[in-house]
C-alpha cells in the first residue's frame, strides 16, 4: 500500500530533503541489509521507520567546518561567478585545480548541465580554464540520478587544489538505532559508492559503535584505522583525524559526517578530500550558525513555506491534497485514499497545536500544487481542537477563494462546535463522519474534476439541501 512509498520519502527527509531523494550513504550501509548489520539487528520494515529531519550543507561549507576543527583538507575557495572563479584560481596559486559544482545532490560527477556540459566535478590546469568551466556551471541546472528531471540550480562552484592520493578510504560517523548511538564506519575502498561496496563485499565495511556518554576513545579510532588498512606509520594520524571528526559530529549536532574519500596523500599525510555533513533539525535552536547557512535555492519552495509555518510537508505526485494532524493518521489517510483508487498529492501534518493561521498556510501549500483536484481534511481532535481547525478551514477557503471540492472529516475535542461552524458558513465544504466514506467521496470528486479539466468544461458543486 501507500505506506511503504510514503515512509520511504519521509525517511529520506522531512521538509528538507532534501532534498529529497536522499537516504544518505552511511545510513544505507547500516540499515540497508541485514547481512551488513549482522547480529545488531535486521533492517526495520518501512512502517516502523521514523521520520528523519536533517539539514544538508554544501561541500565547501562542510569543508570549512572541518578546517576550523584542525582537520586536514585541500586548500580551496568558493566562487559565485566565472570571473570570481578566475580570481580564486589565481589566488590558490596552483595550476592543478578541481572545479566542483555546489549542488545538494549525489552523483554530481556523472551529472549533466543545461547547455550540455558533462560532469559537475572537473579537473582544470589554469585560472582561464577554471573561468571557462565555471561559466558552464554557474546559473545552470545540473541533472543527476538524484535530482531527476527537475535538476538543481548551481549558484556556486568550489575551486580547490588537486591532490594526488596514494590510497583512498571511506569514513563516516552516523547515528544508528541498532547501536543505540553513534557508530564509526570505515572501508579500505573509498572514492566509490559505499552502497556498492556493502552489497558486493560486506566484509570490507568496518563498524565501531561509540558510547555517546563516554565519547570516542583513542584505541577505538586506532582499531578502525588499522582495519581500514592505513599503513602503520599513518595509523595514529588517521585516528587523530577520526577523533576530530567525531568532535565535529557532537559539537554541531550532526546526524551524519561522511568523508569519501579520506586519503593517504602522495606527500605522506592523511587528508579529507570531500565532506558531507547532515545536521539534526531538532537542534536548530542551538546551532543557529549552521542553520543560517541553509541554501533554500536547493529546496522545493514549498519546503521553505512549510518550514516558516512549522508544518511537516512533503509534496508527492497525486491529485488529492491531504491535511491531517499526526504523522500516523496522515499515513493512514494516504493509504485509504490509495485503497479507493486515488493518489495523494502530499503528506501534510499540521501537528497537535496548530493555529487557524497555520491551517490557512497549510491550504496555501496544498493548493500551490496545480495537480490537486480535491482536498481531504482528516482531523482527530485530542490535543488539537476541532473548532480551531474548522475556523482555519473557513478562513482559508474564504481568503484563497478555493474552487475545488473539500471533504472534511472531524472527530474528537469540540467536534460539535466545529460542525456547527462549518454548517453555518456559506462555503461548500462537504462534512463526513466516517473516514472510509470521506476517502471514497474525495476520490470520486477528484475524478470528476480531472475529467472536467480534460474536457475543458467548468463545473460547480452544490451541497444537498
Amino acid at each position: 500500500m501507500a505506506t511503504s512509498l510514503i515512509c520511504g520519502r519521509l525517511t529520506a527527509s522531512l521538509r528538507n530533503s532534501g532534498a529529497r531523494s536522499k537516504i544518505n550513504s552511511a545510513s544505507k550501509v547500516l540499515g540497508g541489509s541485514s547481512a551488513l548489520l549482522g547480529a545488531h539487528g535486521a533492517q526495520q520494515p518501512p512502517h516502523l521507520q521514523q521520520q528523519q529531519r536533517s539539514l544538508s550543507l554544501h561541500e565547501y561549507m562542510s569543508i570549512g567546518l572541518l578546517k576550523e576543527a584542525g582537520i586536514s583538507v585541500p586548500a580551496g575557495m568558493v566562487a559565485s561567478s566565472s570571473e570570481e572563479a578566475y580570481a580564486v584560481a589565481k589566488q590558490i596559486g596552483s595550476k592543478d585545480l578541481v572545479v566542483k559544482a555546489q549542488v545538494l545532490a549525489g552523483g554530481r560527477g556523472k551529472g549533466t548541465f543545461e547547455g550540455g556540459l558533462k560532469g559537475g566535478v572537473k579537473i582544470v590546469y589554469s585560472p582561464e580554464e577554471a573561468r571557462d568551466i565555471s561559466s558552464q556551471m554557474i546559473g545552470r541546472k545540473l541533472y543527476t540520478k538524484q535530482t531527476g528531471e527537475a535538476g538543481r540550480i548551481c549558484n556556486q562552484v568550489f575551486i580547490c587544489e588537486r591532490r594526488y592520493p596514494r590510497r583512498e578510504y571511506y569514513f563516516a560517523i552516523t547515528m544508528e538505532r541498532s547501536y543505540q548511538g553513534p557508530v564509526l564506519i570505515g572501508s579500505s575502498q573509498g572514492g566509490v559508492n559505499i552502497e556498492d561496496v556493502a552489497a558486493e563485499n560486506p566484509d570490507a565495511i568496518v563498524k565501531e559503535p561509540i558510547d555517546i556518554v563516554e565519547g570516542i576513545k583513542k584505541e577505538q579510532a586506532v582499531k578502525v584505522a588499522q582495519k581500514m588498512g592505513f599503513p602503520a606509520a599513518l595509523v595514529d594520524e588517521a585516528a587523530e583525524n577520526m577523533i576530530k571528526l567525531y568532535e565535529v559530529f557532537i559539537k554541531y549536532d550532526a546526524s551524519m559526517v561522511e568523508i569519501n574519500p579520506m586519503v593517504e596523500d602522495s606527500s605522506g599525510i592523511v587528508m579529507c578530500m570531500d565532506a558531507k555533513i547532515n545536521f539534526d533539525s531538532n537542534a536548530a535552536y542551538r546551532q543557529q550558525k549552521v542553520f543560517d547557512m541553509q541554501d533554500w535555492s536547493q529546496e522545493d519552495p514549498r519546503d521553505r513555506q512549510a518550514a516558516k509555518a512549522d508544518l511537516n510537508y512533503i509534496g508527492l505526485d497525486g491529485t488529492i491534497g491531504c491535511l491531517v494532524n499526526g504523522a500516523g493518521l496522515a499515513m493512514a489517510t494516504m493509504d485509504i485514499i490509495k485503497l479507493h483508487g486515488g493518489t495523494p498529492a502530499n503528506f501534510l501534518d499540521v501537528g497537535g497545536g496548530a493555529t487557524a493561521q497555520q491551517v490557512t498556510e497549510a491550504f496555501k501549500l496544498i493548493t500551490s500544487d496545480r495537480k490537486v483536484q480535491a482536498i481531504l481534511v482528516n482531523i482527530f481532535g485530542g490535543i488539537m481542537r476541532c473548532d480551531v481547525i474548522a475556523q482555519g478551514i473557513i478562513m482559508a477557503v474564504t481568503d484563497l477563494d478555493l474552487k475545488i471540492p473539500i471533504v472534511v472529516r472531524l472527530q474528537g475535542t469540540r467536534v460539535d462546535d466545529a460542525k456547527a461552524l462549518i454548517a453555518a458558513s456559506p462555503l461548500k465544504i462537504l462534512a463526513c463522519d466516517d473516514l472510509d466514506e470521506a476517502a471514497k467521496m474525495v476520490v470520486k470528486l477528484s475524478e470528476i474534476v480531472s475529467l472536467a479539466k480534460e474536457a475543458q468544461v467548468d463545473i460547480t458543486f452544490q451541497l444537498p439541501i
